[in-house]
C-alpha cells in the first residue's frame, strides 16, 4: 500500500525518506511542494530528481478526500461536504471575513459526544479522521481557492470547530497541527489555529505539552447543573 505523503508531518517525512535510503532535507522539499504548492504529482516536482520522483511515484501518494459537494452563502461563506471512505462524510465551512480568511475543519466523522444541541451527535460516532484527511481539508480548500483567486495559501486561520471533539482524536489532530504551523508547509502562526474542545482535560493538558496552539472551551452553560443536562 502507498504511504499517504499528505498525512506526515516534517518528523515523519523524514523518516520516510531514510526508510527509501535518501537525505532528511528531502522532506523540506517535498512538504513545499505539497501543501505550499498544492502539487500531487510527483512528476511535477521539478527540484527532485528523476530517479527519486520515480521511487515516489512507486511507494508513494499525495491523496487528499473526495470533494463531493459545494454549497455556497450569499456572505461567501462556503460548506465543502468531502468523503473519506465509502460510509462516511465530512464537512468543512469556509468563512471569509474581514483581513482573514478562515477554515473551519472536521476532525471526526460523528462523534461519541452526544450533546442535546448538536446535530453531528445524534448520528453516533463512526471513526476518528486521520491526519491526511484532517490536512486534506486545508489543501483542497487552498488549492480550489488559489484558483479563483490566482493566490497561494488563501487560508489564514484555521478552527477546529467542525464534525467531533478533536482532543479524543489526537494521534491525528497534533501532526496534522504540527503541518499547520510548519513554515514549509502552511505557515500559520499558532495564534492563528484554534482547537475547539468539550472540555476533555487529559486533551488539553495532552495539546500543552506537545502543541500549543489557540484553545476555545465551549461550556456550554453558566453553571454545571445546566451543563450536564446540555451535555458533556
Amino acid at each position: 500500500m502507498k504511504e499517504n505523503l499528505l498525512g506526515l508531518d516534517a518528523d515523519g517525512l523524514a523518516r520516510f525518506f531514510e526508510a527509501l535510503g535518501e537525505k532528511p532535507f528531502r522532506a523540506r522539499q517535498v512538504l513545499r511542494w505539497i501543501h505550499q504548492l498544492g502539487e500531487s504529482d510527483f512528476a511535477a516536482m521539478s527540484d527532485l530528481s528523476r530517479a527519486l520522483r520515480d521511487k515516489l511515484a512507486q511507494s508513494a501518494c499525495v491523496q487528499a478526500p473526495q470533494l463531493v459537494g459545494d454549497t455556497p452563502a450569499e456572505d461567501g461563506t462556503r460548506k465543502w461536504l468531502v468523503k473519506v471512505d465509502g460510509a462516511n462524510a465530512v464537512e468543512s465551512v469556509f468563512i471569509p471575513e474581514t483581513g482573514r480568511a478562515t477554515l473551519c475543519v472536521s476532525s471526526q466523522a460523528g462523534c461519541v459526544l452526544d450533546c442535546s444541541f448538536c446535530a453531528t451527535g445524534k448520528q453516533g460516532f463512526n471513526r476518528n479522521l486521520t491526519t491526511a484527511e484532517i490536512v486534506g481539508q486545508l489543501w483542497f480548500a487552498n488549492r480550489i481557492l488559489g484558483v479563483e483567486r490566482k493566490a497561494d495559501r488563501v487560508i489564514s486561520n484555521v478552527v477546529f470547530m467542525g464534525m467531533g471533539e478533536p482532543m479524543l482524536n489526537l494521534d491525528n489532530v497534533i501532526p496534522a497541527l504540527r503541518l499547520m504551523l510548519d513554515d514549509n508547509a502552511y505557515g500559520l502562526s499558532r495564534r492563528r489555529v484554534t482547537v475547539s474542545t468539550s472540555g476533555v482535560v487529559p486533551g488539553m493538558d495532552r495539546l500543552r505539552d506537545e502543541c500549543p496552539v489557540a484553545l476555545a472551551v465551549s461550556l456550554h452553560a453558566a453553571n454545571d447543573r445546566l451543563r450536564d443536562e446540555l451535555g458533556v
